[in-house]
């Protein structure tokens, strides 16, 4: 049983998905993950109706399943596997340790080579690109964006990029405005769940580069919110974005 969307994605990506007995409120992809039964969200579990599924195996996700919900199903007997996926190298851990756990080492070891070549070629393609600076925006009120440390980052970095806010600590980092007018960055970036009006709020900087250059771009939300596979989808669509970026940068400059 998966405690959250991503890891039930996860389960179905090494072709363990039927071995999936019960998922976390809003798992939605693959279809087949959307019909199994939902026993909690990321603050609590039905734990009557985990009691009739009685999974041998829950997985956690270290950065959103509650600790004291963790030590909980812990002291009830059940085994709680905790997964990380941080970086961009914890999904591939993730993969291989969900492969391993659920007979399906080879399925995971061959989907990991994929992802990893698919994100080497794209880093290939980018090497020689002119240096582009990013904001990525994840919430506008209160402002929160992503560190170093954090798997969109390292797509920036891919994509030939240099994330503004690398330098700070915590995975996603509170900041004020101040900061992003200091920083100056040339593109802002956000997912398309922040709606049409993501980036109204900066409309009252004009001389912000990234207003001059008219390089604020949407990244699809699904893809780029869910440390899985399908990220490389979210990784064509930032470099796709700052490549648009700098030709906007160069005919301004021109």
């Amino acid at each position: 049983m998966s405690l959250a969307p991503h890891l039930a994605e996860l389960v179905f990506a090494v072709g363990a998905g039927g071995m999936l007995v019960g998922v976390s409120a809003y798992t939605d992809y693959p279809d087949a993950a959307a019909k199994l039964p939902v026993v909690g969200d990321a603050f609590g579990l039905d734990q009557e109706r985990l009691a009739v599924i009685q999974p041998d195996v829950l997985l956690a996700w270290k950065s959103g399943t509650p600790a004291h919900i963790v030590d909980e199903i812990r002291a009830r007997g059940y085994r709680v596997e905790v997964i990380t996926t941080t970086s961009i190298g914890d999904i591939s851990t993730a993969l291989k340790q969900i492969g391993t756990m659920t007979g399906h080492a080879e399925e995971a070891d061959a989907v990991v080579r994929e992802f990893e070549n698919s994100l080497q070629n794209l880093m290939i393609e980018n090497n020689d690109a002119e240096p582009v600076s990013v904001f990525y925006q994840i919430a506008t009120r209160p402002l929160y964006t992503v560190n170093a440390e954090h798997y969109v980052s390292e797509l920036i970095d891919i994509c030939g990029g240099t994330n503004v806010f690398a330098d700070l600590g915590g995975l996603a980092p509170l900041i004020g405005v101040e900061a992003v007018l200091q920083r100056n960055p040339e593109v802002i970036l956000a997912s398309t769940d922040a709606g049409p009006d993501a980036f109204v709020e900066w409309e009252r900087w004009p001389d912000l580069a990234a207003n001059r250059y008219a390089n604020s771009f949407l990244m699809p939300a699904d893809e780029i919110g869910r440390a899985t596979p399908r990220l490389l989808v979210a990784a064509q669509a930032m470099c796709d974005a700052l490549e648009k970026g700098r030709s906007n940068r160069e005919k301004l400059v021109e």
